[in-house]
């Protein structure tokens, strides 16, 4: 299973368009213009207190794009893991419209907070 954020862009301070590419066995899905404003919600912060929260917590917790193209939610197991499933569904309001997922599994500590400073970086266009 592979989540890549690639093709990241900007129009304004406002906002940044990515692409985000699921990939699976039998399985290759692309969403060419995700959106993240700088007022919503943002997927660093929504890691950030994933990876905060090492030792775990209950049930599932979900965090989606204004648009819900992207979302993403997240499990904690015994062992210490995470796992995160990406899904993609662009046009969500369509007829025929298309949807794919896949989960990936983290440690609870350094390999969320790898991901959360990783995707931040990818955000704001910084190097790490």
């Amino acid at each position: 299973m592979n989540v890549t954020f690639c093709d990241r862009f900007s129009f304004d301070a406002d906002s940044v368009h990515y692409a985000v590419e699921l990939r699976a066995p039998a399985l290759n899905a692309r969403v060419d213009e995700v959106v993240a404003w700088i007022w919503d919600s943002d997927l660093t912060t929504f890691l950030e207190e994933l990876a905060a929260e090492y030792r775990g917590w209950d049930g599932e917790r979900i965090w989606q794009t204004n648009d819900r193209d992207l979302t993403l939610s997240a499990v904690f197991r015994s062992g210490g893991h995470v796992g995160l499933t990406w899904s993609l569904r662009p046009w969500p309001q369509a007829v025929g419209g298309w949807g794919a997922s896949v989960t990936t599994w983290l440690e609870a500590g350094e390999q969320m907070t790898s991901l959360a400073a990783d995707v931040r970086h990818f955000l704001t266009g910084e190097q790490p």
